[in-house]
């Protein structure tokens, strides 16, 4: 691997974190509590953030780039069903006593830093 692809790897992983911890605090200011941060579930995918609050379990998606649009555009269909697949493993080893409302949220993050929740996205239509 080249110095080059090393560094921008370096970077966008630092990117997407910082991406992350943005959301996550949103999230917290909204009152939910942080269930896992890159949850990953025995099939190989990855859920970046899952929120609990009051009877409602929310999986989110961060997604970071120059615009929001082109944030959401880097979400495609392979991720969608490990996403999806990784949700389903995490419901079933949670401990909740009630199964619980769940919604599956997309956090988009542009290159100045504002953030946009899409609730409910339609992910997997």
């Amino acid at each position: 691997m080249t110095e080059s692809r090393r560094s921008r790897g370096a970077m966008a992983h630092h990117a997407g974190a910082s991406a992350e911890a943005q959301v996550e605090a949103r999230y917290r200011a909204d009152g939910f509590e942080v269930c896992a941060r890159r949850w990953r579930g025995q099939h190989g995918g990855e859920i970046d953030l899952i929120v609990r609050r009051a009877g409602l379990i929310v999986f989110v998606e961060v997604k970071c780039s120059t615009t929001h649009a082109e944030a959401a555009a880097h979400l495609g269909p392979a991720q969608l069903r490990r996403i999806a697949r990784s949700a389903e493993e995490f419901l079933a080893l949670d401990q909740a006593p009630l199964a619980p409302d769940i919604r599956f949220d997309l956090g988009l993050v542009d290159a100045r830093g504002e953030i946009e929740i899409i609730q409910n996205a339609h992910m997997f239509d």
